[in-house]
């Protein structure tokens, strides 16, 4: 018999274009937020709180990327708290890790996404609605993909749980197009993508279609 692939789509518009965007989706492509409050309601002027999107049914939310962790100085201490309320809400998290150039020609990689980890692993449990993301702020070849997918694989076996390290799925954030989706779908260690600039052009349909040459 064949073997068939189920490819999860799920995509992230700005908070305020989410009702339109979840109005025109076909049923099988969830709607993720792409940020949202370390807490519940209250005297937040101007946050989106975990509370909001579950009203709004919005089962996914991007937390720990890496504009935000620059421009905004978020922690990771911070990233890990929002992390933990956002799944107590039932929430899905897509938890991006990932290096600056510098920090990548200071042989830091790992150093650095380690310590973005940990903290999340001090305060979650349950790894089953956490997908990783590993998103280098520059692009790298697909060996190098490769590499620090197995090492964050490795570490989650090491510091977490085997099980978790066999079931979380960690996707790939570095300048994915539909010229590299294929090969990086091959890796044994990358189990999809985040996608940026090239989900607003036609070629989306090609980076998705990458994910059924998954290995």
């Amino acid at each position: 018999m064949a073997r068939k692939f189920f490819v999860e789509v799920v995509v992230a518009p700005a908070f305020v274009h989410i009702p339109l965007v979840q109005s025109k989706l076909r049923k099988e492509i969830a709607v993720s937020a792409q940020n949202c409050w370390v807490k519940g309601n209250g005297a937040y002027t101007g946050e989106i709180s975990a509370d909001m999107l579950e009203d709004i049914k919005v089962p996914w939310v991007i937390l720990g990327h890496s504009e935000r962790r620059s421009l905004l100085k978020e922690s990771e201490e911070f990233v890990a708290e929002k992390t933990q309320y956002a799944l107590s809400k039932g929430l899905k998290v897509i938890l991006c890790v990932g290096e600056t150039l510098d920090q990548r020609e200071s042989n830091q990689t790992f150093d650095v996404i380690s310590k973005q980890v940990q903290p999340v692993a001090s305060k979650v449990k349950d790894w089953s609605n956490i997908v990783v993301a590993y998103e280098p702020v520059w692009a790298i070849g697909t060996g190098k993909a490769q590499e620090v997918h197995q090492q964050l694989r490795d570490w989650l076996k090491d510091n977490v749980s085997p099980e978790v390290s066999q079931s979380t799925r960690i996707i790939y954030g570095g300048s994915v197009s539909a010229k590299n989706s294929d090969e990086l779908a091959t890796q044994p260690d990358v189990d999809g993508f985040l996608v940026g600039g090239a989900s607003l052009k036609p070629e989306f349909a090609d980076v998705v279609k990458s994910g059924e040459k998954s290995t």
